[in-house]
């Protein structure tokens, strides 16, 4: 009965804190509505998109892709090409998202069928090389603008509330991601993905198509990091080869998710909104902007997460509350004498009549 009320109580504030936090990202723009606090915001939801989608594949095989600005990059440079060969303008240009998140597909298939027949540091190798082979395409070809990148269209919208359409398209990507992924994890497709990381060869012994579940989870997290990509391009009006297809982007991935939790998606989610505000502020500090400080201080708290919570925040702190919680109680719950006379005080057996019944 108390383990029933326990888990009743869990559920109750677990309920609870979603439904607080789902009103607070709701009301963000409301209650903080300076352009500059906002900007926080829309970064956040574009990362926190971006890291989920990314443990949507990494975090549940255990392919640890470093060339997922593959995705992000040709999802902001197929926005501007579309929209610029198509004379799209104002907010016309958010009905090209879906063509962005299949070309970010497209291009996953090809990728995934080469870099997904390997594994481990050879698999992390192949998605750099893909990676920088995009990042010279986008300086050398002509279409893409070269060096000089490619503009947005205009939007007339009003400057002092500019940022918050932006927020609340991102929070929608976001929250479409995160459901997604609860989706998968839940469903036979992410316990095949589960059985991958676990144990690749036993997988593929016991039936699961590996190739099949792999590249369907890539092409998946490709499609959702090219929509985001874009609305990112959109909304910065510009994409660089060097800001498109930004390394330093597949890094902060990695360290988001195991900031977080490597492999849930509230530990992916919890690294975004702690190290993508962080940078943002790094950035407007002085002594911060214009080098290389934030990107070795935010590389030191990494090691110190690793060095003292290897599994993440959620994980190690989640273990932490059921040692908190079941301090004090028995480890083993003794068990109820079967048939018992109720009121009946049960009185230990002698040695003599459990030798007796040893030899009867």
């Amino acid at each position: 009965m108390n383990r029933d009320n326990l888990l009743k109580g869990d559920n109750l504030l677990k309920g609870g804190g979603l439904v607080v936090l789902a009103v607070i990202v709701l009301v963000f723009p409301q209650v903080f509505p300076n352009p500059a606090v906002t900007n926080y915001g829309v970064f956040t939801m574009i990362f926190v998109t971006s890291v989920v989608a990314w443990n949507i594949f990494s975090g549940n095989t255990g392919y640890i892709s470093l060339g997922q600005a593959v995705f992000y990059g040709s999802g902001a440079y197929a926005m501007g090409l579309i929209a610029k060969h198509w004379n799209i303008q104002g907010d016309a240009v958010f009905a090209l998202l879906p063509v962005c998140g299949a070309v970010g597909a497209l291009i996953a298939v090809p990728f995934g069928l080469i870099a997904l027949r390997v594994r481990r540091h050879t698999f992390i190798v192949l998605t750099i090389a893909v990676f920088f082979i995009f990042q010279l395409m986008a300086f050398n070809f002509g279409f893409t603008g070269s060096s000089s990148g490619l503009t947005s269209p205009f939007l007339t919208w009003p400057a002092q509330t500019y940022n918050n359409p932006f927020y609340y398209i991102a929070l929608a990507f976001a929250a479409g991601t995160i459901l997604i992924a609860w989706i998968i994890r839940r469903a036979r497709f992410g316990l095949q993905l589960r059985a991958i990381r676990d144990d690749e060869d036993r997988a593929r012994g016991l039936g699961v198509k590996t190739m099949r579940v792999k590249l369907s989870a890539f092409v998946i997290s490709g499609a959702i990091t090219a929509m985001i990509g874009a609305v990112w391009f959109f909304y910065i009006n510009q994409v660089e080869p060097q800001t498109g297809f930004n390394p330093l982007f597949d890094l902060t991935l990695a360290l988001m998710a195991f900031l977080g939790g490597y492999g849930t998606i509230a530990g992916a989610v919890l690294g975004a909104v702690i190290i993508e505000p962080l940078t943002l502020w790094l950035n407007t500090q002085p002594q911060f902007s214009g080098g290389s400080l934030s990107e070795i201080l935010l590389g030191g708290i990494f090691l110190i997460v690793v060095l003292l919570m290897p599994r993440g925040i959620i994980p190690t702190g989640g273990e932490l509350i059921k040692k908190l919680r079941m301090k004090g109680r028995p480890a083993v719950i003794p068990a109820t004498t079967m048939g018992a006379v109720p009121g009946a005080a049960a009185t230990p057996s002698s040695p003599s009549s459990v030798s007796s019944g040893g030899a009867r």
